[in-house]
């Protein structure tokens, strides 16, 4: 019952909310209802789980969602609206369906509302579409969880007052959203590429993020930063079989052996990346793809490890984009060039309120005290990453790397 019901909520999740946020105009309402159901689940499925878990889900959401209106307009003494009639045939028949093919694009499309301030789209999108939840969301964004839940608030308080429709916007609205929409699908595909097992809640969204790239690269053919993402997912998907080792730890990506990358998806990404770097110069998400290309470019673990080209990357995206996240990748291949005591005085000059909470900021930092013969720190360090749960793949890595201390 308990798999049956993940699965159903992990899987079906986005496209039951969507349902209720379109047919009830409030994504509170969605969440709540949703939420309402998956629980009402544990106990109406311990003893046979229902022929269809998403339609049962979606008809008990319904009932829920509706109860909610009910009490709502009871207490404000408002008039029911009449439900809405069944669609006729033709109304079928004439929905468009084909103009975002890819059933979660299309929420993700809807809530990156102009209305709703830009910093907030991605993160409510994350939130509703993916189902992160808001430590999750405020980790990426290396923000405190109190300051993301209000932004969360504000973000859905203003769909509902601007009235804005749950529906598929026209071509003419994607410039709008489309940055909003690159960044959900970029922290998305990080959650599930963070765990190197494959094992973890999100590890769906790997495969599910190749096929939106891919969907949203057809849509907007001549976008870059579209088609420089499509071409990260398959990049970094494709190094996904060599990412632990037969004991299931993971396997940093200067060890990885390219011998067991999946070659036909590094085929898949490099027209992508071509056709990005084709459209002028190049945009941060274009910079991201060069630099895993410039990994997936390496033949061999004889091969040597790309660091120099990827500092010098990592400097122009710098450029571009000068923040937290990126100054703590750029210290990793600084470490290599410039040495682990340079890349530390980087590391422990970094300031974002967030990165007390980012196991990859514990990690680096452990790793360069390790080089540095700090053992005391670099075990801090490490308990501080394992501390923040990683998935297991990390965990192992992790542990075994404070063992060796």
């Amino acid at each position: 019952m308990t798999k049956a019901l993940d699965r159903a909520a992990r899987d079906h999740g986005a496209r039951v909310r969507a349902a209720l946020a379109a047919r009830f105009r409030d994504l509170d309402i969605a969440e709540e209802a949703f939420a309402e159901a998956c629980a009402r689940a544990v106990t109406a499925w311990a003893g046979e789980t229902p022929r269809d878990p998403v339609a049962w889900l979606y008809r008990v959401a319904d009932r829920a969602a509706l109860d909610m209106v009910r009490r709502r307009a009871v207490r404000s003494g408002a008039t029911l609206p009449d439900p809405e009639p069944p669609p006729s045939p033709e109304e079928e028949l004439m929905a468009d369906t084909r103009l975002i093919p890819d059933e979660r694009l299309k929420l993700i499309f809807v809530c990156c509302h102009p209305a709703i301030h830009p910093e907030a789209r991605a993160a409510l999108t994350l939130k509703l579409v993916c189902g992160l939840s808001t430590p999750e969301i405020a980790r990426a964004f290396l923000l405190p969880e109190p300051t993301l839940a209000q932004r969360l608030v504000r973000a859905k308080n203003k769909i509902a007052g601007a009235g804005a429709p749950f529906e598929v916007p026209g071509p003419d609205a994607w410039p709008d959203r489309l940055d909003a929409v690159l960044s959900t699908i970029e922290i998305a595909y990080a959650k599930a590429h963070e765990d190197g097992g494959g094992s973890g809640r999100h590890a769906g969204y790997a495969l599910e993020m190749l096929g939106i790239t891919a969907t949203l690269a057809a849509l907007v053919p001549s976008e870059p930063e579209v088609l420089a993402l499509a071409a990260t997912v398959r990049f970094a998907e494709a190094r996904r079989p060599a990412r632990v080792d037969a004991g299931g730890m993971m396997v940093p990506l200067d060890r990885q052996d390219p011998m067991t990358w999946d070659k036909a998806l590094i085929a898949e990404a490099r027209p992508y990346l071509a056709r990005a770097l084709s459209a002028g110069p190049p945009g941060r998400r274009t910079l991201h793809a060069l630099i895993h290309a410039e990994w997936c470019a390496r033949s061999s673990l004889d091969a040597p490890a790309p660091w120099r080209s990827v500092l010098v990357l990592y400097d122009a995206l710098m450029a571009l984009r000068d923040d937290a996240i990126t100054r703590l990748n750029r210290a990793v291949a600084l470490a290599e060039i410039a040495g682990p005591e340079t890349a530390l005085e980087e590391v422990d000059a970094l300031d974002a309120p967030g990165l007390a909470d980012f196991l990859p900021y514990h990690a680096v930092r452990a790793d360069l005290l390790v080089k540095l013969g700090l053992t005391d720190a670099a075990m801090e360090a490490y308990d501080a990453a394992l501390k923040l749960g990683p998935e297991r793949a990390e965990r192992l890595w992790l542990e075994g790397k404070r063992a060796g201390l």
